[in-house]
């Protein structure tokens, strides 16, 4: 692979007999910049970039100096949300409907997300700031540079795995650990002085379920982190059409005069209008306001359509008309 060779800055000529993409090999196999002296810059072996480095189309590890565009915040939000979501989903499942402790629960699990998403940001490069320097996304080969490790001769294989999307890959991670900490620190106290509807062996379920999630969500992030990327919006509109339909399926809702009943299905429902919103504008990107933001009037509309013809698919009218048919 050969030692140190000099170059001149981006954009200018290459010196003879020097072709840098050709002798390095593979996607993401790049020459560190060891030393600039004026124009001319001298470069190590081929090899791994550098954390926060990766390689431009010279196959030079540059530092990657930008910053997330909208749609990388919405997939950091989206992934900053799913255990937020799983802890109300555990809390609610397990809190009973006699114990008055689901709401403190709720809001103190919003507050450690909350801390941790801010300590995430702070803690990350440049460090005291809730700014984040970024690498661009390209592909989807971005995320996963593991598998693009070359073999020149078909024995060695020369390792050049390193984070090309720079910190969207490993800041998940982190904000998932502090997630963690911060639940073990306040959850426990809080559930032992409030939770007194519940029992001894109750209480602590929705921790347990979340000692379940979070491992299940590191390595949801690790194998499908590039997939979830493109795919998050779509999953976000599934998702919160099915749950909402589960939803007041299993609550028997059939009518506007049922949401109005009790204020947790009108919480509910406005949840999962706030999810469907955030699909469609992950989607749309909001690139062009005044095409994309009419969108959002469809916001209400599944509710609406299963509203106006739940009566019409109740299983017991149905049933009748089925026996009465006969």
């Amino acid at each position: 692979l050969g030692g140190p060779e000099r170059r001149g800055n981006a954009g200018c000529a290459l010196p003879a007999g020097v072709d840098i993409q050709t002798a390095c090999l593979g996607l993401y196999c790049g020459r560190t910049v060891l030393s600039v002296n004026g124009s001319v810059e001298t470069y190590g072996d081929c090899g791994v970039c550098p954390r926060g480095q990766r390689t431009d189309d010279n196959k030079i590890c540059r530092e990657c100096m930008g910053s997330p565009d909208r749609y990388d915040w919405l997939y950091l939000g989206f992934m900053a949300m799913l255990p937020l979501v799983l802890h109300w989903f555990f809390i609610e499942w397990y809190s009973g409907k006699k114990s008055s402790s689901a709401l403190l629960q709720h809001v103190t699990a919003l507050f450690e997300c909350s801390i941790a998403a801010i300590v995430t940001l702070v803690v990350s490069d440049p460090v005291g700031s809730l700014h984040i320097r970024s690498c661009k996304v390209k592909k989807l080969s971005d995320w996963y540079t593991m598998l693009y490790n070359p073999s020149p001769d078909y024995i060695t294989t020369v390792h050049c795995t390193h984070e090309a999307v720079y910190p969207l890959y490993t800041i998940v991670f982190i904000y998932y650990a502090f997630c963690l900490v911060l639940m073990m620190l306040l959850r426990p106290l809080l559930v032992k002085k409030i939770a007194c509807g519940l029992g001894k062996s109750d209480r602590f379920k929705s921790i347990y379920a979340a000692l379940y999630f979070f491992p299940i969500l590191t390595v949801l992030q690790a194998v499908g982190g590039g997939l979830l990327y493109y795919a998050f919006p779509y999953i976000i509109l599934v998702l919160s059409l099915v749950t909402l339909a589960v939803y007041m399926s299993a609550s028997e809702v059939e009518s506007f005069k049922d949401l109005l009943v009790r204020k947790k299905r009108l919480v509910v429902l406005f949840s999962h209008w706030l999810l469907h919103a955030y699909g469609i504008i992950s989607i749309s990107k909001l690139d062009k306001l005044e095409q994309d933001l009419p969108l959002l009037a469809l916001v209400p509309a599944p509710a609406l359509f299963y509203l106006l013809t739940a009566k019409y698919t109740e299983p017991s009218r149905i049933l009748s008309e089925g026996g009465n048919g006969h």
